[in-house]
């Protein structure tokens, strides 16, 4: 118990840069995280100053409101009953996220979009969140680095950040620990000198 204590206690006092940064990406089916769900949740777990990958963890979630699925949505992740048969439920999904980002930043691409999600996710499975209360959203680190990109402010998706830093594009069907290693790539291509 007593190394318990510490350990949250050291967690408590840690200062937010020196946390480790949870790059999480998810595919979902549907834009309303209050009706559509996550079907697949992946995270990479990194380094604050080396941005060197920790940890990782990716699953599919098993839906239990397909039919609001968004056709689009379910496009875009190649949603299949036959390739979610053997999906996680949400729970064991979130518990292993939880275990993943214990004492981390929160970090995504379109954050509020991811963030709402996993909050509800979170919500919904009844686990707690154990991450820090920071969130580091890319999409504001590229658009300070835009003259580094050289693209215009409208053009600030994903796909045109990789474009501009010369990463290869997230191949279709998107899967989300793709995406999670997309966005690793802009952040230390734009965070390395």
């Amino acid at each position: 118990m007593a190394g318990a204590v510490f350990f949250w206690y050291a967690l408590g006092t840690m200062s937010a840069l020196s946390r480790p940064i949870a790059i999480t990406d998810i595919e979902t089916s549907g834009l309303d995280a209050r009706i559509h769900e996550i079907l697949e949740l992946a995270v990479i777990v990194v380094d604050p100053h080396t941005l060197e990958p920790l940890k990782t963890y990716s699953t599919k979630i098993r839906p239990t409101r397909i039919e609001r699925g968004a056709k689009k949505a379910l496009e875009v992740c190649g949603y299949t009953p036959a390739s979610w048969r053997y999906a996680a439920n949400l729970r064991t999904a979130m518990e292993n996220y939880a275990e993943a980002c214990e004492g981390a930043i929160f970090a995504g691409h379109n954050v509020f979009f991811t963030w709402s999600f996993i909050a509800e996710a979170f919500q919904q499975s009844g686990i707690e969140d154990p991450m820090d209360y920071h969130r580091l959203d890319l999409f504001s680190v590229a658009w300070a680095h835009q003259n580094t990109l050289n693209r215009p402010r409208a053009a600030m998706r994903l796909e045109d950040i990789a474009k501009a830093l010369d990463i290869d594009p997230e191949p279709k069907p998107h899967r989300a620990m793709q995406g999670a290693k997309l966005q690793l790539a802009i952040l230390q291509k734009l965070m390395r000198p």
